[in-house]
C-alpha cells in the first residue's frame, strides 16, 4: 500500500490558490482567543486569556439526569432537525432570563442562535455591505473585531471612559459621519460589564443612547452576556428595556450563565429585522442545535437556573478579589486597571513603552496567557493593554498568574529605567465627576488608578 505524503504548505501551493480566494478573504481577522486555545488548553498553562466560565461548577449528576430524561422521553426529537427560530419551550426559557433583568417579551420576536457570537455575525450579514460603517466601543470585544472585519465594515470606535462609552464622542462622531454621508448602520455596545473594559455604562448615558437611536433612527446592537453575574452595585435597565423594541438588537447568551458547550445564543429584534435575520440563519446553519435545546429545556424544568447563578456570583466575586489583590501586588504602579462591579475581565494598562503583544510571547514562556490590548481595536491601538480573565481559573493560579505576568513587566520596567535613565512614572491622579479624564487621555485605552497599597481599594468614577 503506497502511503501517501503528508500535505505541505509552500509558496508554490499558496499561489495555487490564491486566485480563488474571495476578496474579502484579505481582510479576515484571526481571533486572539482562539489563537490561544490550543495553548491554554494545556494543563501546564494557567490562561487568564479567554473568557471561560468555571464549567466544572456544574454539578455532573444534575448533567446525567437531564441527559438520561432526554434520551427517555425525546430521543428522537432531540436527534432531529428543528425550526430555524428555536423551540417553543427554549423560547419560553429565554422569555424568563430576561425577565430576570426586568424585560419583557413576545417569544415570537427571539431568534434562537448557535452562541452568541452568531448574532453578532447575522446582524453583520444582515445589515453590512463592504465599506458600511459600525460604530463600537474603545476597545471592543475581541471576538466582534474578525466578524466585522468579514463582512468588510469600516469600524469607527468611540472612546470610554469608567461609565463606558462616551456619548458626547458618540454624538460629534455621527455629526460629523453625517456631513461626510455617511449613515452608520448599527451602533455596537456591551454597556453592563463591558468586555474587555470592565466597565458599565451609566444610566444617564443609557437613556441618552436610546434617544440617539430614536432621534436619528438608528440601530442598536446590545450585548449582554454578563448582566446577572453582578458582584456589587445596583443592576441598570438593558437598553432593550427602555427602547421598547423599536431600534435595540438584544444579544444574549446561555454561554455565561449555564454553559458555552451548549453553543446556545439568541437575539431579540423588531421582526423586520428579525425576519432577515432568520434567512441568515437558515443559510448558515439550519438550526441551532436540537439536542442542547432540549437539555436547556429540561434543565429549566427541572431545578433553579437562578440558584446556579447566585453560586457563579459567589465564586467569581472571590476570584475577582483574587486578581485584584494580586495586580495590586504584582504590577509596577505605572499600571492602572479597571475594577469591574461584575462580568468576567479586568483591563490592565502598563506603561506606554510596554508593548503587550510582545510581552505575551515572553508570558506565554512563563506558561501563562492573556489577551493583548490590540485585538480589542481595529486601528492598532492598545499596544499597552491587556484583558484578564479571572472567572476561569482557581484562585491559586489567579494568583501565580498575575506575579508570572508581572515578572514580566518588572524585567521590562527596570531595562526601560537602565537605558534612559527614566524614573519610575507616578500614578495617574483619579478622575472626578467635576474633572473628568479627557477624550486625549483616554482614546486608546481605559486609566483608570492603580490602588495605592495591597488590600485598599479605589472603585472607579462613575460619570
Amino acid at each position: 500500500m503506497t502511503r501517501r505524503e503528508p500535505p505541505r504548505s509552500t509558496v508554490r501551493d499558496l499561489e495555487r490558490y490564491a486566485g480563488l480566494f474571495a476578496e474579502r478573504t484579505k481582510v479576515m481577522r484571526s481571533s486572539a482567543m482562539r489563537d490561544l486555545m490550543a495553548l491554554t488548553e494545556r494543563a501546564d498553562v494557567i490562561s487568564l486569556a479567554g473568557g471561560m466560565p468555571d464549567t466544572s461548577s456544574f454539578p455532573a449528576d444534575t448533567y446525567a439526569a437531564i441527559m438520561r430524561d432526554v434520551a427517555d422521553q425525546a430521543c428522537a426529537a432531540a436527534l432531529q432537525y428543528g425550526p430555524t427560530e428555536g423551540m417553543a419551550s427554549v423560547r419560553r426559557c429565554i422569555a424568563e432570563v430576561m425577565a430576570a433583568e426586568a424585560m419583557t417579551i413576545d417569544e415570537q420576536e427571539l431568534l434562537i442562535t448557535t452562541g452568541g457570537q452568531q448574532v453578532i455575525d447575522l446582524v453583520c450579514k444582515t445589515l453590512i455591505d463592504p465599506g458600511d460603517v459600525i460604530v463600537a466601543e474603545a476597545p471592543t470585544y475581541p471576538g466582534a473585531v474578525p466578524t466585522f472585519s468579514s463582512y468588510e465594515a469600516d469600524v469607527v470606535q468611540i472612546p470610554m471612559d469608567a461609565a463606558g462609552m462616551r456619548i458626547d464622542e458618540l454624538e460629534e462622531t455621527l455629526d460629523r459621519l453625517e456631513r461626510e454621508g455617511r449613515r452608520p448602520k448599527f451602533i455596537y455596545t456591551i454597556p453592563t460589564f463591558q468586555n474587555p473594559g470592565g466597565v458599565t455604562m451609566s444610566a444617564p448615558r443609557r437613556e441618552r443612547l436610546v434617544r440617539i437611536a430614536h432621534e436619528r433612527e438608528l440601530l442598536v446592537l446590545e450585548d449582554n452576556p454578563y448582566g446577572l453575574l453582578r458582584y456589587e452595585g445596583e443592576p441598570l435597565p438593558t437598553l432593550y428595556s427602555l427602547d421598547g423594541g423599536e431600534f435595540v438588537i438584544y444579544l444574549g447568551t446561555f454561554s455565561k450563565i449555564l454553559s458555552p458547550g451548549i453553543r446556545l445564543g439568541w437575539a431579540a429584534a423588531p421582526r423586520p429585522v428579525l425576519q432577515k435575520m432568520n434567512l441568515g440563519k437558515q443559510a448558515a446553519d439550519l438550526c441551532s442545535s436540537s439536542m442542547t435545546q432540549h437539555f436547556v429545556a429540561g434543565y429549566f424544568a427541572a431545578g433553579d437556573w437562578q440558584a446556579y447563578v447566585r453560586a457563579l456570583v459567589e465564586l467569581y466575586r472571590d476570584r475577582r478579589a483574587a486578581m485584584l489583590e494580586a495586580l495590586a501586588e504584582h504590577f509596577p504602579r505605572e499600571a492602572q486597571w479597571t475594577r469591574p462591579q461584575g462580568g468576567l475581565f479586568i483591563w490592565a494598562t502598563l506603561p506606554d513603552y510596554i508593548d503587550t503583544t510582545d510581552l505575551l510571547a515572553r508570558a506565554l514562556r512563563e506558561k501563562v496567557a492573556f489577551v493583548p490590548g490590540r485585538a480589542a481595536y481595529l486601528d492598532g491601538r492598545g499596544g499597552s493593554s491587556m484583558r484578564l480573565n479571572f472567572s476561569g481559573s482557581n484562585e491559586a493560579d489567579i494568583r501565580e498568574g498575575v506575579r508570572r505576568i508581572g515578572t514580566a513587566v518588572a524585567e521590562q520596567v527596570a531595562l526601560y529605567g537602565t537605558l534612559t535613565g527614566a524614573r519610575p512614572a507616578a500614578p495617574v491622579a483619579p478622575a472626578t465627576a467635576a474633572e473628568p479624564r479627557t477624550a486625549e487621555t483616554l482614546a486608546d485605552v481605559l486609566q483608570l488608578p492603580r490602588r495605592e497599597a495591597p488590600h485598599q481599594d479605589r472603585a472607579e468614577t462613575d460619570r
